[in-house]
């Protein structure tokens, strides 16, 4: 059976082992629910199983710690559910900045779109200046870290999306295409992972509601976050 994980290569499985960071790095994971995954908020330890939550962070995690073992990376987990870019910010300094972290992967913008569908008076260029903000925040007090954005992602078979979202959800995928592309970051493209992974098996298999990954969505999330780090 071929691999459900998108790859320009087709590679059925993604070695962590070559992926290069330097002995002791920092690794963070931030963004919203989906990073978030119902991790413990007060405990602050790093690579602790509760603390990662169980979403794609605390899965690309384990994997990293089991195939650098000798390397005794730091991982840590920061995301929030419902934040928005300027939630991030709010907290950037003690959930980013203070743990002076060598890589630092972001998954936001699903609720900054979401979230005018109800009650917030958000637009795409807030989005992106709020975005670009953070990032110039972040090179400016860690000028080498490594970033890595992911794109915001729906699945449109779920029960929470509908057709408000499109066309205009899509310029919100655009925007952190651009600005991880204007900082020089990794970007992964999750949309074409679950869009490749829902024309195989149905797309609830992957997300039920159409923003939250199941346990295998989680997994699918996963490797295309190792597979696009090993790329670095």
């Amino acid at each position: 059976m071929g691999s459900l994980l998108w790859s320009s290569r087709g590679t059925p499985d993604v070695q962590a082992s070559d992926i290069g960071l330097p002995d002791g790095a920092t690794i963070l994971f931030q963004g919203d629910s989906i990073t978030d995954a119902g991790r413990e908020r007060e405990n602050d330890a790093p690579n602790h199983p509760g603390a990662l939550g169980h979403g794609y962070a605390f899965l690309a995690a384990a994997e990293l710690r089991y195939a650098m073992a000798a390397k005794k990376l730091r991982c840590y987990n920061r995301g929030i559910s419902g934040n928005k870019v300027f939630q991030l910010a709010d907290r950037w300094q003690e959930d980013c900045l203070d743990l002076k972290p060598d890589l630092v992967s972001i998954l936001i913008g699903v609720n900054d779109f979401w979230h005018t569908l109800n009650d917030y008076d958000g637009t795409v260029e807030i989005y992106e200046n709020d975005l670009k903000a953070l990032l110039e925040r972040t090179k400016q007090d860690l000028p080498n870290v490594t970033l890595v954005i992911g794109e915001p992602f729906v699945v449109d078979e779920g029960t929470a999306v509908d057709d408000r979202w499109f066309p205009d959800f899509s310029a919100y995928q655009q925007v952190a295409r651009q600005v991880a592309d204007q900082f020089g970051a990794a970007f992964i493209p999750y949309q074409q992972v679950f869009d490749s992974a829902s024309s195989q098996v149905e797309p609830v298999y992957w997300t039920a509601d159409g923003v939250h990954p199941t346990m295998a969505g989680a997994e699918l999330m996963a490797q295309a976050w190792l597979e696009t780090v090993k790329r670095l």
